[in-house]
């Protein structure tokens, strides 16, 4: 049943007479404890906060006199008493609240520094089970959530950046806080304690392996606000989950102007297709436009593998992203910087690859430290109107599966291993999807089509203008291999693949006309591999 509001006006000024102040970051908390004491706050702590401000000098009262009760339990218990709650949510112009808080001597808290345990930190630490039950606050989040509904009479204060904003407007306002103030700082502190609580939950279903827990909470913190979203017209903001996959989100931006939406987008597409690559065995470069590759290659280096991914596509490489799974050296940053690009990312870059980035002042370079596994799992989540989908990262990868060849032909070894190739690569193209590849490298993409054979034409479409643009007699989908993420639903799709020149097919397989499809891969003598795994991507 809802409680029904006495409706008492906030008021606007609120008096910052008496802090409490217990926090686990202690980043920035010195300096801000001395200033609130030098306008003449009162400081009431906690803990190791309490002994790291007495520890300068500065006055401070242990929350235990306020409350008549040492902490208890290893400081599990300490904060949890009417005195502190009572402080927090009384509401000062309501009679019956004043005189309840005067009956038992409950002084009023005006201003309250929490921030949490670090439970995501420890989390993701590789502690056990339960260091990390250890970890899950539950004092602080009580004190804010607290704090912030009384937000009429009370500040929250949960993140250390805000602490100078704070100070100021106490000094500029004589003193006190404004009703405005308040209310940002409370919806911060609410947003606070819901990605907490999320990252907690989210924890306790990977641990107790429930794929589909009734409830499902995400939560993430501003990273930046971008210029506009996919459009102009359509606002947006980059937040981060926490997670300490390489990729965009952990990345350090070397150089260049900040990553736009689409930016974003198109380069964790694109580092995630680089990471399907193991840099031990090659060097290998996606170019990716619009979320999908335009050309992707292996080599025996950067520059060689970026030659052929660019052969692929070169008008759509234009203004595109580069993903690259090893450290970009200077050989391949000439080769990357002949034409617009948008973004490159890669594990790391020599001095020599910065200094010849650098001259393209608006190329945003990002180093991770390390490559995506692919083999990882994890979650991917899509809004829907009024929902969300929620479903496993697809971690399939074309190295552990078990291939079945089903035509009469057998491949062969290079035509095994480009098939491999293409179908890694198929993996990470919108669908319907179909990839032409020869000596490691894509040599026709078709992406994103409504029927499949469409996108195998578009492929060799696209194969033919590469080979006009590169001079050559024929294009490279002579002599290739095509890979689909889906079975071909009837055999038109392979036998456009066979005019385009291909000699060998690598699909999921499972369609009610499978023994068509086959029975046309052995009329033209090509040989064909199922994987029993679709790759659809959406």
């Amino acid at each position: 049943m809802a409680v029904v509001s006495k409706k008492i006006p906030a008021p606007d000024l609120v008096p910052i007479r008496r802090a409490l102040l217990s926090v686990s970051d202690k980043t920035g908390l010195i300096e801000f404890a001395k200033c609130l004491a030098n306008v003449g706050v009162e400081l009431v702590s906690t803990g190791g906060t309490a002994k790291s401000i007495a520890a300068e000098g500065i006055a401070v009262r242990d929350v235990s006199e306020l409350t008549g009760f040492p902490e208890i339990m290893d400081g599990r218990v300490k904060t949890l008493h009417p005195s502190v709650h009572g402080a927090l949510l009384g509401v000062r112009d309501d009679p019956e609240h004043a005189a309840a808080m005067a009956e038992h001597g409950i002084e009023p808290i005006d201003l309250v520094v929490v921030n949490l345990y670090p439970f995501e930190e420890v989390r993701d630490s590789g502690a056990h089970y339960a260091s990390i039950v250890e970890n899950i606050d539950i004092g602080g989040p009580a004190m804010v959530r607290a704090s912030a509904k009384n937000h009429a009479y009370v500040a929250i204060v949960t993140d250390p950046a805000d602490y100078k904003d704070v100070l100021d407007s106490i000094v500029a306002n004589n003193g006190c806080l404004s009703y405005e103030a308040r209310k940002k700082l409370a919806a911060k502190a609410f947003a606070r304690t819901a990605a907490y609580d999320a990252a907690i939950s989210g924890w306790f279903a990977e641990a107790l392996e429930i794929d589909t827990p009734d409830w499902r909470a995400f939560g993430g913190k501003l990273q930046s606000v971008m210029r506009y979203g996919e459009n102009p017209h359509q606002s947006a903001g980059f937040y981060l989950t926490g997670d300490k996959r390489p990729g965009v989100a952990t990345a350090t931006q070397l150089q260049g102007k900040q990553l736009s939406y689409n930016n974003i987008n198109d380069t964790d597409a694109a580092f995630e297709l680089a990471g399907e690559f193991d840099p031990v065995r090659t060097a290998a470069v996606a170019i990716i436009k619009h979320a999908n590759p335009c050309g992707v290659a292996e080599g025996a280096s950067l520059a060689e593998a970026y030659a052929k991914a660019l052969a692929c596509d070169p008008v759509s490489a234009f203004g595109g992203i580069v993903a690259m799974n090893r450290i970009l050296d200077a050989e391949a940053a000439e080769e990357i910087v002949k034409i617009f690009t948008e973004v490159i990312i890669a594990p790391d870059a020599t001095p020599e690859a910065q200094a010849i980035v650098a001259a393209k002042k608006n190329l945003r370079l990002l180093v991770t430290g390390g490559l995506p596994d692919p083999d990882r799992a994890g979650l991917a989540v899509k809004s829907v109107a009024g929902g969300l989908l929620v479903q496993s990262r697809d971690n399939a990868i074309v190295d552990a599966l078990d291939l079945n060849v089903v035509t009469k032909r057998q491949p062969t070894q290079r035509e095994i291993e480009d098939m491999k190739f293409a179908f890694r690569v198929a993996k990470h193209v919108k669908s319907n999807a179909i990839v032409y590849a020869r000596d490691l490298a894509t040599v026709g993409i078709g992406a994103g089509q409504m029927s499949r054979v469409d996108s195998s034409r578009i492929a060799a479409r696209k194969a033919l203008d590469a080979a006009e643009a590169a001079g050559l007699a024929e294009p490279l989908t002579r002599g290739s291999v095509v890979a689909s993420d889906a079975f071909f639903p009837f055999a038109d799709g392979l036998l456009s693949a066979v005019e385009a020149g291909a000699t060998a097919v690598i699909q999921p397989g499972g369609s009610m006309r499978d023994e068509d499809v086959i029975a046309a891969a052995d009329e033209h003598g090509i040989a064909m591999i199922f994987t029993g795994v679709r790759h659809f991507r959406h």
